[in-house]
């Protein structure tokens, strides 16, 4: 039965490494890298025989052949140049976000996250490994998606109705949100011991918000809170963090409270009404040339990593 689960990982493994819905080995440095020696330095990132082991051990585990040590080599060259954007772009993957993805991976492959950790601790490859590797490819997906947005050339107003004229449609119509953010502050150091206290804090708080009025009055009598208004969001222009739980919200609604790197957070909807109007629709066509162009800007993010980089092999 193991072997069977294991061959059945290695198959979903290997469609996990090039999907998008995964898009670190990080911190490699906490292995036990007193045993082993550093093989390659990328920027200012170490990278070991004993990182390279536990790679080699995944790409054996996704059934690749060749010389899986080379392979595992330059993968991590290549990671360690992605973590270097997702850090510098101030782009922080919560620990919940990445169990919740690695418990949805096992549930796909129909066995249970301790069914999953018991497979890759037997094949070498570690769950922390793993786990990291899911870290990173989130963290590298948004990075791009930033570059994207940062690099893509907004058509105008009159240039998407145009295009849009051109292709027979109407003006598309969207959900425009008036939101205010609510952060309950938890500091970096004291996440362990403060995080669920908090999270029961802003849970007890959004039951008695019914409106944005209230808000601040609520949070003046706890500690380390604050509100924040986002002001007028169109749907198309939501934050893919918290896109799925604003969508469809009523004025007066919040969404679940949710981890962020900020601590524990949620988002009450002011108002919300139905527009349309050209702005709409410039959105909407800039939304289809980013969707369209996101893989060429990450290749030719990751290019522009590589020519930039100090890489120092051994």
């Amino acid at each position: 039965m193991t072997n069977r689960r294991s061959r059945t990982l290695g198959i979903a493994l290997a469609t996990l490494a090039f999907a998008a819905a995964f898009t670190h080995l990080g911190n490699l440095s906490t292995t036990p890298a007193a045993a082993s020696e550093i093989r390659v330095i990328v920027n200012d990132e170490i990278v070991t025989s004993y990182d390279i082991a536990r790679r080699a051990a995944f790409l054996r585990l996704q059934q690749r052949g060749g010389n899986v040590t080379q392979a595992a080599t330059d993968e991590l060259i290549e990671e360690a140049l992605k973590r270097d954007a997702v850090r510098r772009a101030g782009i922080r993957i919560p620990d919940s976000m990445v169990d919740d993805a690695f418990a949805n991976f096992a549930q796909r492959n129909n066995m249970s996250p301790s069914q999953m950790m018991q497979i890759l601790g037997q094949s070498g490859v570690t769950v922390d490994h793993f786990k990291e590797f899911i870290r990173l490819q989130i963290g590298w997906g948004q990075t791009v998606q930033l570059r994207a947005r940062a690099g893509n050339q907004m058509m105008s107003e009159q240039e998407a109705v145009a295009r849009m004229l051109e292709q027979g449609g109407q003006k598309p119509t969207s959900t425009e949100y008036i939101l205010q953010q609510v952060i309950f502050v938890v500091p970096e150091n004291q996440r362990g011991s403060l995080l669920s206290a908090r999270r029961t804090e802003a849970n007890r708080m959004r039951g008695l918000v019914s409106d944005c009025e209230r808000t601040v009055s609520l949070a003046q009598g706890l500690r380390d809170v604050t509100v924040r208004d986002l002001g007028r969001v169109l749907e198309l222009q939501l934050p893919s963090r918290w896109a799925e739980d604003i969508s469809g919200l009523q004025t007066g609604q919040t969404t679940p409270v949710k981890e962020t790197e900020r601590g524990v957070e949620f988002i009450v909807v002011c108002r919300a009404r139905q527009v349309s109007d050209d702005r709409v629709a410039q959105l909407e066509f800039s939304t289809e040339a980013l969707e369209s162009d996101g893989g060429d800007v990450g290749a030719e993010f990751l290019e522009e990593l590589r020519a930039n980089a100090r890489i120092q092999r051994r």
